[in-house]
């Protein structure tokens, strides 16, 4: 019986992570690099996060995509 409640219990966790995540990725805000680019920013890494970001023109601050 406790089988079942750990194995039940861990579905749901597991269940109520892989729904986070998405939205987790979705909230911020991205753009492709040469959009970034075609509208007077640039694209730069920075190493602090490990992620790209366009800095200047129309979409200075936003994530680039892949």
């Amino acid at each position: 019986m406790r089988t079942r409640i750990l194995a039940v219990s861990a579905a749901l966790v597991l269940a109520v992570f892989g729904a986070a995540v998405p939205v987790a990725q979705g909230a911020a805000p991205t753009v492709p690099g040469p959009t970034c680019e075609s509208h007077d920013g640039a694209v730069e890494y920075d190493s602090a996060t490990g992620i790209y970001n366009c800095v200047g023109g129309d979409y200075d601050g936003e994530r680039i995509t892949s």
